[in-house]
């Protein structure tokens, strides 16, 4: 018994990282309450210790001495006391030794059940602090299932789980094949730990960086700030701690091999570096690349920037759907307008700024929106979606959708006047 316990004392310390310690005060606990529960051994006040080198069992009661034994699982008779206590008397409370087998068959049984529990419980503590460790790391894994659109990662020891929402949608993922990704959570549930996986984490990009520039390692470059629409662009600002570095260089690699590598993991996702500078106008500047900007003027009260380009540099500075200008104002912290030289004395510029109010409405649209007559949000309010078929980009659906947006701020403005 002794060796046997030794060994899977040995093997759970070893090969599942559970201290001996954990398991001994687990057996022991176990043993002390399967034997209460018994009906055969003693019970009063019973104490079971275990020790680590030998493997032994100790069971200790504190028995009663009594002339004629009563209950044996509380008393104790004088002659039998007087072995190990000689000047033990009746009435007398005396600490006796009992070998582990009179504890019982039943205990025996329910001690394997409660260790057996005990273990696992152990196990899957050292699994949840190993993860919990690891926050914030990279973290491969094999995709064995797909579960009410949850993909469930294979790990080895557990596995883990990536949610809808942390899961690019261009993506395909198919069990078997080998997956990379952020590790953003490790839950304790009910039915073990839940370790959370993403893929749209901007951290992940942050990640995939370090791991392929050694420059980012070891701190020659840091990077500043990250925006990022998962599957589609990433916007990347970096600095140098050496003016011998080249940040943007250094995370571009020869030929592009490094910055290659991270569009490789990220399924074709467009990545811009650019240069972090601590002058506002010159990081706005660099966010917007590669467009040419003619002016930027900075509101530092409201973190404002409106940023003036020439007609053909439009389109680029805004992208496509308004991303590049949408990506830089994340990336930078500023809140950046653009507008082509000579709008603004037009009166363009806070018309365009009133229909972005709306979150359905994105630059591109709005400028779209105004130069077709639509104004203003009360414009939009009284339209039929008949009207706005005729705007550039702007189908049924979503000429609903901006009607709909458009009455429903026109209600909330309305509402308080109403109340006074």
């Amino acid at each position: 018994m002794n060796a046997d316990l030794l060994a899977v004392l040995d093997y759970m310390e070893k090969d599942k990282g559970i201290s001996r310690e954990v398991l001994i005060e687990a057996i022991e606990t176990s043993l002390q309450s399967a034997a209460r529960r018994s009906d055969e051994g003693p019970v009063r006040e019973l104490e079971v210790r275990i020790d680590p080198k030998t493997g032994d069992i100790r069971a200790v009661a504190n028995m009663i001495v009594a002339e004629k034994v009563g209950d044996p699982r509380e008393e104790i008779s004088l002659s039998d006391a007087r072995q190990t206590h000689p000047e033990a008397q009746v009435g007398d409370e005396v600490r006796v030794e009992f070998p582990p087998g009179k504890l019982g068959r039943i205990a025996a049984q329910t001690a394997k059940q409660v260790v057996t529990q005990k273990i696992r419980e152990a196990e899957q503590g050292v699994i949840l602090d190993t993860y919990r460790g690891r926050i914030g790391e990279l973290v491969s894994g094999v995709v064995r299932r797909v579960e009410r659109q949850n993909l469930y990662i294979d790990l080895g020891r557990t596995e883990a789980v990536m949610p809808p929402y942390e899961q690019c949608m261009h993506e395909e993922y198919r069990p078997g094949m080998r997956l990379r990704a952020l590790l953003v959570d490790a839950k304790d549930r009910p039915r073990g730990p839940e370790i959370v996986f993403s893929r749209t984490h901007p951290d992940f990009v942050r990640r995939l960086f370090e791991m392929e520039v050694p420059e980012i390692e070891q701190g020659v470059v840091v990077i500043k700030a990250i925006a990022r629409e998962p599957g589609y662009r990433t916007k990347i600002a970096v600095d140098s701690q050496d003016p011998r570095v080249d940040c943007v260089g250094a995370c571009v690699g020869v030929r592009g091999s490094r910055v290659k590598s991270v569009v490789r993991e990220l399924n074709g996702e467009k990545i811009d570096i650019i240069r972090w500078d601590d002058d506002p106008v010159t990081y706005i500047t660099n966010a917007l690349s590669p467009a040419k900007l003619k002016k930027v003027t900075l509101d530092e009260e409201t973190k404002e920037a409106e940023v003036i380009v020439d007609e053909d540099q439009l389109s680029l500075a805004i992208g496509r759907k308004g991303q590049n200008v949408r990506l830089s104002s994340r990336l930078t912290g500023w809140k950046v307008d653009i507008f082509q030289e000579g709008e603004v004395m037009k009166g363009m510029k806070d018309a365009i700024r009133g229909l972005l109010r709306l979150p359905v409405i994105e630059p591109g649209l709005a400028r779209s929106l105004v130069e077709a007559g639509f104004v203003g949000i009360p414009v939009l309010a009284i339209s039929e979606s008949s009207d706005l078929l005729e705007v550039p980009g702007i189908d049924e659906g979503k000429a609903q959708e901006i009607i709909a947006a458009a009455r429903a701020a026109t209600n909330e403005e309305e509402a308080p006047e109403a109340k006074e």
